[in-house]
């Protein structure tokens, strides 16, 4: 949080003494914020970071010494304070943001793609917004956590539970319809989803659709990453595919998804709806038609309200709602919208969600398939 209430402290991070005087000068601006210190690389942020325990971290990402990587790494597990990473949409850049994302960072703002200029200006009220909204987080140390027991032979060790016994994608040829899954998540939603979505077991017998909130140029890479750590088979969507269980779909940054009767996913690149593109009220409208009482939306952490409209038409289909908990939300307000609807079946912390996915898929599956061997 923010030290004295009206001042939020910046640390400015960048290797470049130019990019130091532009985020400054964006910075200072606002009458509310001010740069306590600059750092040129990953070693000195570090240092920085504990002597000057600043409200928030402006992070590049390739610096030398120590990258912004190592640094993000470093503090968000010793010393844990928001950082907002400021990158390039290259593929690198992408990358290397999202990677961030993942140790910890709040959130992210891509610098304009002609680097030439270097033109700041034209992202400054995203960057001082960012910084806003990062001060209020409340950060906790990076910690990646697994469910465990205890060995019941009472050797000390600990034994990882073992998956439960879903049916199969076999079993399930022939049939139209299938559980479908909509994971909507903004800020905070990168390090979430890579936290929920690759637990779930190889030809899981549900389609997974994921809208995240983020710019066109970053969710290809996105879906590659999550690609590496998912057992399901992972693939930006394409316009008119159809579904299958046992994929996640990524929604393109650029464009809106919507599920079609037929099942087919119909991409749009049409104006933005109650500021956001994607929109996961869309989706899950559209699932919760095509699906019905197969139809299940999770509401990850980020900003706004997004989602809130669309769990209230998967509950009238007779579908099932899952909200992340305010505990493990980066930012506790997509989720706290949607359980104000009052139509939220299950509040978790993130390590219980996939959890939760698996016991409504079995829920929805058991009936139909409890005679088949």
């Amino acid at each position: 949080m923010s030290g004295n209430g009206t001042q939020i402290r910046v640390l400015v991070v960048d290797d470049s003494a130019f990019m130091q005087k532009v985020l400054g000068g964006i910075i200072g601006t606002d009458p509310q914020m001010t740069v306590v210190g600059v750092a040129s690389d990953g070693r000195e942020a570090v240092s920085q970071a504990e002597s000057l325990r600043p409200d928030v971290i402006t992070m590049d990402i390739n610096m030398p010494v120590m990258d912004g990587l190592q640094a993000t790494e470093h503090i968000m597990t010793r010393n844990p304070r928001p950082i907002v990473v400021v990158s390039s949409e290259s593929r690198e850049g992408a990358h290397g943001t999202l990677r961030a994302l993942e140790l910890g960072a709040v959130d992210f703002v891509a610098k304009p793609s002609a680097a030439i200029d270097l033109d700041m200006g034209t992202v400054r009220d995203e960057l001082l917004r960012k910084i806003r909204m990062a001060s209020k987080v409340r950060v906790v140390r990076t910690a990646s956590r697994t469910k465990v027991t205890m060995d019941p032979a009472g050797t000390g060790k600990t034994l990882i539970q073992p998956a439960p016994q879903l049916p199969s994608l076999h079993s399930l040829e022939g049939t139209d319809k299938f559980p479908v899954v909509v994971v909507a998540a903004s800020t905070g939603g990168p390090a979430t989803v890579m936290q929920i979505l690759p637990r779930l077991p190889k030809d899981f017998p549900a389609a997974i659709l994921l809208v995240q909130h983020m710019p066109a140029a970053f969710t290809a890479q996105y879906g590659q990453q999550l690609a590496e750590r998912a057992k399901m088979k992972v693939k930006e969507a394409t316009h008119q595919e159809t579904i299958q269980p046992g994929t996640i779909y990524v929604c393109p940054g650029s464009h809106h998804m919507r599920i079609s009767p037929a099942g087919r996913i119909q991409l749009d690149d049409g104006p933005r709806i109650s500021g956001y593109r994607p929109c996961a009220d869309l989706t899950m409208d559209s699932t919760a038609l095509y699906a019905g009482p197969m139809a299940l939306g999770v509401v990850l952490t980020g900003m706004g309200g997004d989602a809130a409209q669309g769990v209230r038409t998967i509950k009238k289909g007779g579908g099932y709602v899952i909200a992340q908990d305010e505990a493990t939300s980066t930012i506790f307000g997509m989720p706290a919208e949607a359980i104000k609807t009052g139509v939220v079946d299950k509040v978790l912390p993130a390590d219980e969600i996939s959890d939760g996915i698996v016991h409504r898929v079995l829920e929805l599956l058991a009936v139909p398939h409890r005679s088949r061997s």
